[in-house]
């Protein structure tokens, strides 16, 4: 794995290369700075690099924002807190990921969710026959996902009286 850059860079190297990375996946501003830093490529190049990168349209942290809020939320990896903290921690600006939380989780209720991940992946737990031991290993389960506890709970709760 190449991590260290011997040659001089050019500003025009350094977009090169960002598009090669951008052609993999997509990437955040930030954690694309954070990989051509890593490659030692001066700043005034990865800057001018980036600038390009983001008025070409190839960097976008609303839209990268958007994707992954919308694929998390799909696939019931994250939600609520949980997501917010996933996204601050891959390089979105705080006012992207309130904006586009606040819009995204109009359209996801949490107690839905919650019964929806008991029913895929929980189908034989039922809260009126569990001991201590299952109900703690699914909550703990629904949190880690950043869903509330009294949400979980009286979602728990209504399933066993339906």
């Amino acid at each position: 794995m190449k991590s260290k850059n011997t040659e001089p860079s050019s500003p025009q190297q350094v977009y090169l290369y960002a598009l090669r990375l951008l052609t993999a996946r997509d990437y955040t501003e930030a954690r694309l700075r954070e990989k051509l830093r890593a490659r030692e490529y001066e700043d005034a190049h990865i800057e001018a690099a980036v600038g390009r990168l983001i008025s070409e349209g190839w960097v976008n942290d609303r839209r990268f924002a958007e994707r992954f809020a919308e694929s998390a939320l799909a696939s019931a990896r994250y939600f609520g807190q949980r997501l917010r903290q996933e996204m601050r921690r891959r390089g979105i600006p705080q006012e992207i990921v309130s904006e586009v939380l606040g819009r995204v989780l109009e359209d996801h209720d949490e107690a839905e969710e919650i019964r929806l991940i008991l029913e895929r992946r929980f189908s034989a737990f039922s809260f009126s026959t569990a001991n201590d031991k299952e109900k703690r290993r699914v909550t703990g389960f629904l949190q880690r996902r950043g869903f509330g506890f009294s949400a979980i709970m009286r979602t728990m709760r209504i399933a066993v009286q339906e």
